[in-house]
């Protein structure tokens, strides 16, 4: 499942409605908020969480709440009365510091809850069962990290998962978005360091080839042709790419295609080049091909004039290669994420004209 991230540090104001919106029309299914964020005023979050579960009802999305110690009572809700939350829109609890396995267990009877990944032990499951846990309704979120350097890796993030699916628990993890980023520091909210500054669809991508069951966008906001590239792959499972022409041969370059089940180590080759009616292609910048270049080989390659390669490692220049176009540099971080069979469209940027 596929989610985004709403905050309560102000009212869900008219930009916020149009953005849930927005996101529903892109096959999101969840949002994600917290009502322990040091920064926010903590006495509004009953009249904002209101207005954030009506609002999710309506688009019929999920909602998870982040919480930890007395967040919930200092807000004016309960556990001895989650029925009242469930009511205004509220799905989830994520139960972080200072909250008793025997406080999770009985929850978990009546609300979908998701413990901190990261953290969980060997010793907690064990405390779950003594304590008659509702396994059904417990799941494994990881948590996002603001501060840079601070975000997991890849090899701690992998064998933590492995320990958490051996348990039965579905995990959850964030990807960064790319628009109204969070504050106080404004640097991404990433699960994996190594995300902090990648294309969010890049981070999504690889967040699935890890198995991870729900990825939710931990910023407050996508660009919108982020999001709409999201859309393409959520739907689809086709990667868009913007693309900047140099020659006229570009024309044969624009649209579908799909890489081939043989991935080439250093290039992507579209396998629908071969079905491709190309007149014929004669020597045209036979330059160097930098990481993103957009090529199509030329006569002088023979049978192979015509074949169509997006180039994800510096090459050097090659006669028989004409380079037609370039990646825009937004979207270079996808051409690592375009494994083989992965459709793919090559789209001239508007601006590019």
């Amino acid at each position: 499942m596929y989610g985004f991230s709403i905050f309560m540090n102000s009212d869900l104001d008219e930009a916020k409605r149009s953005y849930i919106t927005k996101m529903v029309n892109s096959s999101f299914k969840g949002i994600f908020t917290s009502m322990h964020i040091p920064e926010d005023d903590i006495k509004l979050y009953k009249k904002r969480l209101i207005d954030l579960g009506n609002f999710a009802q309506t688009h019929h999305l999920k909602l998870m709440v982040d919480i930890s110690g007395d967040a919930l009572s200092r807000s004016g809700f309960s556990f001895d009365n989650l029925a009242e939350l469930k009511a205004i829109g509220v799905t989830g609890l994520r139960m972080d510091y200072h909250i008793s396995n025997e406080i999770i267990s009985k929850a978990s009877h009546t609300i979908t809850i998701s413990l901190n990944a990261s953290t969980i032990t060997q010793q907690d499951i064990d405390e779950l069962k003594e304590n008659n846990a509702n396994f059904n309704h417990l799941e494994a979120w990881h948590n996002y990290y603001s501060r840079p350097e601070t975000g997991l890796s890849h090899q701690d993030f992998i064998e933590k998962n492995n320990f958490l699916k051996q348990h039965g628990f579905k995990v959850m993890a964030f990807v960064p978005g790319d628009a109204d980023l969070r504050h106080p520091l404004y640097l991404g909210l990433p699960t994996l360091e190594a995300h902090r500054f990648l294309h969010p669809l890049a981070a999504l991508i690889d967040m699935e080839r890890m198995a991870v069951d729900h990825i939710y966008v931990g910023d407050g906001g996508l660009q919108e042709t982020t999001a709409l590239q999201l859309t393409q792959y959520i739907n689809d499972q086709t990667v868009l790419l913007r693309a900047r022409s140099e020659t006229a041969d570009f024309r044969h370059v624009q649209g579908e295609h799909e890489n081939r089940q043989d991935a080439a180590r250093d290039v992507i080759r579209s396998a629908y080049a071969r079905f491709k009616t190309i007149p014929d292609i004669q020597p045209e910048n036979t330059v160097v091909r930098k990481k993103g270049a957009i090529t199509i080989d030329n006569c002088d390659y023979g049978r192979y004039m015509g074949e169509i390669q997006v180039v994800k490692t510096e090459l050097v220049a090659d006669s028989k290669v004409n380079r037609v176009g370039n990646i825009v540099s937004e979207d270079i971080d996808l051409l690592d994420y375009i494994g083989p069979g992965q459709k793919y469209i090559i789209e001239k940027e508007k601006q590019d004209d």
